[in-house]
């Protein structure tokens, strides 16, 4: 078995130069991260902007900061951010049990001995079979009584555009997987994030948007973000005072933009840790905030 930390570099991007391509799994370089079609990876900088844009961004908060909710060392005693681990099909599967069984993938989960297991509450646990080329997440994991327990599991085919069943959730609230919406070293370092990214907010409505599949509000209000929204970076903003790590993650905004995966801290953005990063760096992401976005209209990348 190979446990791979999200520090690891991909091989294939190191003997490129750092050229950007198609996403791939750090130590499974021939695996994507969905394909090249899904919205994950799809531009949006090109989109219309959506229909009560402005009131949206207000209710998220348009003078509130961004917000890096990675970086390197640790916080409270964990890594900052949301680490994954690569395995393999001699990786062990386990069984585990859901508190939202209906909702829940129910197949053996290749948690590998020391897997890394997000701080704080969530307790996300993400791991990239590198053989199969499929993305299982946890969401709550923990032991009980010497058995792995989650709030919810949900798998993916990395290969494939396939979303879960509507109305289902997954280890994210929107029922979207994890993985695909982090800021990660490896892409920083070779200087291109090209894909998505995931961030939170506060008050969510009791609705959803494609890719997302499941909501987790009892709010109507049409101002509030619907799970699945996506909001980009304006193209007008102007990122060249910022550092370069500041910079790389401005312009995935500007291209891709971020999608609303989970109810939280308004405008957190999710990556995975790395001693890589530069924390003082990505503070000057709070000289953002949120009236410096708009919401897109991404009728358009519906299958």
């Amino acid at each position: 078995m190979r446990i791979v930390a999200a520090t690891i570099l991909v091989a294939a991007l190191a003997a490129s130069g750092g050229a950007a391509r198609a996403l791939r799994v750090p130590g499974a370089a021939k695996c994507p991260v969905f394909p090249a079609s899904n919205p994950w990876n799809q531009r949006v900088d090109r989109l219309p902007v959506a229909a009560g844009s402005g009131a949206i961004i207000a209710s998220i908060g348009a003078s509130t900061g961004l917000h890096a909710d990675f970086g390197s060392g640790r916080w409270e005693g964990s890594p900052i951010g949301i680490p994954f681990d690569v395995v393999s099909r001699k990786t062990p599967r386990s069984k585990v049990g859901f508190e939202y069984a209906d909702e829940s993938d129910h197949v053996g989960y290749p948690v590998p001995k020391g897997v890394h297991i997000e701080g704080g509450s969530d307790h996300h646990a993400l791991l990239l079979d590198r053989d199969a080329c499929r993305l299982y997440e946890l969401g709550g994991l923990e032991k009980q009584g010497g058995r792995w327990h989650a709030w919810a599991g949900a798998t993916w085919n990395l290969r494939s555009n396939h979303v879960r069943p509507a109305g289902w959730t997954s280890a994210d609230a929107a029922g979207l997987p994890i993985f695909p919406g982090l800021a990660r070293w490896d892409e920083a370092r070779r200087g291109v994030i090209d894909h998505a990214l995931r961030f939170t907010v506060e008050r969510s409505r009791r609705a959803y948007v494609y890719p997302a599949r499941h909501y987790a509000s009892s709010l109507t209000d049409p101002s509030l973000p619907p799970m699945g929204l996506r909001v980009r970076l304006r193209a007008s903003f102007d990122i060249r005072p910022f550092p370069r790590q500041a910079r790389i993650v401005l312009t995935a905004l500007k291209r891709y933009g971020m999608l609303v995966a989970d109810n939280g801290s308004n405008w957190y953005i999710t990556g995975a840790p790395s001693p890589g990063w530069s924390n003082d760096q990505l503070h000057t992401l709070g000289r953002v905030t949120g009236s410096d976005f708009e919401v897109v209209d991404t009728t358009s990348l519906h299958p």
